[in-house]
């Protein structure tokens, strides 16, 4: 029997934000929106896709994944998002909103980095639950043959591509998936393919933020230009 012809995913994060900015947990918090450098980001996200023919675009409720689409829907004739609430970004509860400095001075810090399997966050959600509704959610509108585009945050991405590949998610910290890039997976029936991680090439040299910030594996990576 001939197999069916892989979905092919592709998975934008979100332009640089406001809470990017600020090196600040958003977590869900629809007051952040993309600051000037991820407005430029969105721009050439476009411009690199424009060419694909997507038979859907899905998008994380989230302001600032919306706004890193509308110059490509904007630009693409009957192109239309629709919500896809398992990519939504990680529920950090009362971490939420939080400089990352000061988060990392928490004892839970170094269990986020080494053990994410263990963690749940005070009034939020496990990395575990996240990935798995993150993973049903691709799963759910992998059909056979489509090319589908969606729009996330760097957690979720990372924790998808873990889960996607047998990466255990005690070592999904590993990966890095930085604000505007492009991440292509192949799922079909009995297999999935990682056929580009983290991609940012097309970004330009003014899409990326001049001040150099703390790396740090949480919320996914600033983008940062590195001196």
């Amino acid at each position: 029997m001939r197999a069916n012809k892989p979905a092919v995913i592709y998975l934008v994060r979100h332009g640089h934000s406001t809470a990017n900015a600020k090196a600040i947990l958003a977590g869900r918090d629809f007051k952040v929106s993309l600051s000037k450098i991820g407005v430029k980001q969105s721009i050439s996200v476009a411009s690199e896709l424009k060419s694909r023919k997507f038979d859907s675009i899905y998008s994380s409720p989230l302001p600032r994944c919306l706004e890193t689409l509308k110059p490509l829907i904007t630009n693409t004739k009957g192109a239309k998002i629709e919500n896809l609430d398992g990519v939504i970004e990680m529920e950090y509860g009362d971490w939420s909103g939080k400089k990352l400095v000061t988060l990392a001075r928490n004892k839970l810090w170094k269990v986020i980095q080494n053990r994410p399997s263990m963690v749940r966050f005070p009034n939020g959600e496990s990395f575990l639950e996240m990935q798995t509704r993150a993973m049903e959610s691709i799963q759910s509108v992998a059909k056979p043959g489509a090319e589908i585009l969606i729009c996330s945050h760097g957690d979720v991405i990372k924790a998808i591509i873990a889960g996607f590949i047998g990466l255990p998610l005690d070592s999904f910290q590993r990966l890095s998936i930085d604000p505007a890039s492009i991440t292509i997976l192949e799922i079909s029936d009995n297999r999935v393919s990682l056929k580009i991680m983290n991609s940012t090439k097309h970004l330009r040299d003014e899409d990326l933020p001049d001040r150099d910030l703390q790396k740090i594996n949480l919320g996914g990576d600033s983008g940062a230009k590195r001196r």
